[in-house]
């Protein structure tokens, strides 16, 4: 659907506030001005009417009355309208042409005649006959009078003057093709009795009135509507000037800014409308510098962080080659086989493995896991590491060797990182080992007839974490056919989305699932059994695993 611009709304809305305002303000003034003129023109006839009531003498009218009534009721007729140009009609007026010779109808006759030449109004009195609520013309003051008692049905709709006649005929307009627009109102005519003889009343015409309100209301409407348009062009050029061209400026400058050299587009804008629009067009220059700082910032974060990313790359690759990863490490040794892993929590772990010959007939055997995670702990890694196994080449027990590891790594350890070290020395000709364990989990052993289970013994503490100190050592025996398993906390703490950990019960119920799986089935069960379990949470730890299955 094609979008309408906002002068084409603008102007729209104008012209239909145009239009409803000239239709409101034609009909307001049509209505007002027709009832104020209405209300004066009752008011006028109203007063005409009193006058003819009060000019002309009730007692000779009164007298006309009942010579008009004495001749209709001697005929015996009702004569209506529908009766003109008959013989009866005829016969019936007949009648009444010595009335008008009479010197009562002459005399009020003139009367009505000087009003209503005064005044340029008709002027007429009626009578009534109650008894068939009938109403005739007495006289009226045009210069052609109607003879008396001619029937006229024009008040025969008005019949409460003939319940009541002292309450006069209240004005009334109408407007009928015969007449066209014109106001009557009528007033009670007494003799010296005090009784109403008949009605004097007036017509004043209103097509004159009636025509200038039609042609005034006409005027006013083309005027306003005329005025209406020179405000309306006016008012939306300056709306088109000042609002539509200044949004248009912004909206082209929006559209443009991705395009424009370094987003430069709101800043060449000169819009100084004073109101809103402008304080808007400050507002986009100043979001636009502020974007423009965050880009740089971001394009140089972005940057570095692809250096670091590539270091850290780097340092995987280099933490990754730092572990032995071939086997069989030692293909012409056949009385043990083994198999490790580590997989970091994030690009470069704290966790290490390492296995080694000492001698032809020792083999050297380490697991560990640095305090926190990231670079500072791959560092610590490496020192303790290369540590532990220099020392170890040179000979001694385990307890010796990390005892000298720990004297080292005291040394300058501002970051206080430490690291849990289970540290072996396996003679693989008779299968009997010493061991220390420096804070590390648990072992866990299966004999050949058996099934996993936990080494449990006493720990010493973790390396780095305080001078002097001596680690423990204990014995222990390989059998034919016996694999042991050694593995840092990320196996056992490995955590699902419900904060639950792996725990020690489901390592064993993964080792002896299959428990006499080789050392890289073995291995793979339990890292297996963790990814079943953590799903989709993230790894939160390293995990290392060294298996060791005796000849």
């Amino acid at each position: 659907m094609k979008k309408m611009s906002l002068g084409q709304k603008s102007v729209l809305l104008v012209i239909i506030m145009v239009v409803v305002m000239g239709l409101v303000e034609g009909v307001l003034t049509y209505v007002v001005f027709d009832k104020t003129i209405n209300s004066e023109y009752e008011k006028n006839v109203t007063n005409l009417a009193h006058t003819v009531a009060v000019s002309v003498d009730g007692d000779n009218i009164g007298l006309l009355r009942d010579k008009v009534v004495e001749v209709y009721e001697s005929l015996d007729k009702k004569v209506g309208s529908d009766m003109m140009g008959t013989p009866e009609f005829d016969e019936y007026i007949s009648h009444y042409q010595g009335i008008k010779e009479t010197p009562e109808f002459k005399t009020e006759l003139k009367k009505l005649q000087r009003i209503s030449e005064a005044n340029g109004v008709d002027i007429y009195v009626v009578y009534v006959y109650p008894k068939e609520k009938i109403t005739f013309y007495l006289a009226d003051g045009s210069e052609i009078a109607n003879d008396p008692g001619v029937y006229d049905p024009l008040y025969e709709v008005n019949y409460a003057v003939l319940d009541d006649p002292s309450i006069g005929y209240p004005a009334y307009i109408t407007n009928t093709p015969e007449y066209g627009w014109l106001v009557t109102a009528g007033y009670p005519i007494y003799d010296s009795k005090g009784e109403v003889v008949a009605l004097g009343l007036a017509d004043i015409s209103m097509n004159d009135i009636k025509s200038k309100e039609t042609a005034f209301t006409w005027l006013l409407a083309g005027l306003t509507l005329l005025i209406a348009v020179v405000l309306s062009s006016i008012f939306i050029l300056l709306i088109k000037q000042q609002v539509v061209s200044p949004i248009n400026k912004l909206s082209k400058a929006a559209l443009n800014y991705y395009s424009t050299e370094k987003g430069h587009a709101f800043s060449g804008l000169n819009i100084t409308t004073g109101d809103e629009i402008e304080n808007l067009s400050d507002a986009m220059k100043h979001m636009e510098q502020d974007i423009n700082e965050y880009v740089d910032n971001i394009t140089a974060i972005t940057a570095e962080k692809e250096r670091i990313g590539a270091e850290l790359n780097v340092a995987t690759q280099i933490q990754a080659d730092m572990l032995p990863r071939i086997f069989p490490s030692f293909p012409e040794k056949t009385e043990f086989d083994l198999y490790a892993s580590m997989d970091p929590a994030k690009e470069v772990g704290g966790d290490f493995y390492d296995f080694f010959l000492i001698d032809e007939s020792h083999l050297g055997l380490v697991v560990a896991d640095v305090s926190g995670k990231g670079v500072p702990a791959a560092l610590f890694m490496v020192i303790a590491k290369t540590l532990i196994k220099n020392r170890a080449l040179i000979g001694g027990t385990p307890s010796e060797i990390l005892s000298y590891a720990n004297e080292q790594l005291c040394e300058g350890n501002d970051a206080e990182l430490f690291v849990t070290v289970w540290f072996a020395i396996l003679d693989i000709k008779t299968g009997k080992g010493l061991a220390a364990n420096a804070g590390h989990e648990h072992p866990a052993l299966k004999r050949a007839d058996g099934t996993f289970e936990l080494v449990m013994y006493k720990h010493s503490p973790a390396l780095a974490t305080m001078e002097g100190l001596k680690f423990k050592e204990h014995e222990f025996e390989l059998h034919h056919g016996d694999t042991l398993l050694c593995y840092t906390d990320g196996v056992t703490e490995a955590t699902n989305k419900d904060n639950v950990l792996f725990g020690n019960d489901r390592l064993l119920e993964a080792l002896n699932k299959e428990p006499n799986a080789d050392v890289y089935g073995v291995v793979n069960n339990v890292k297996t059994a963790i990814d079943e379990f953590v799903a989709e949470a993230p790894q939160f730890d390293d995990i290392t695993m060294l298996c060791i299955h005796y000849n």
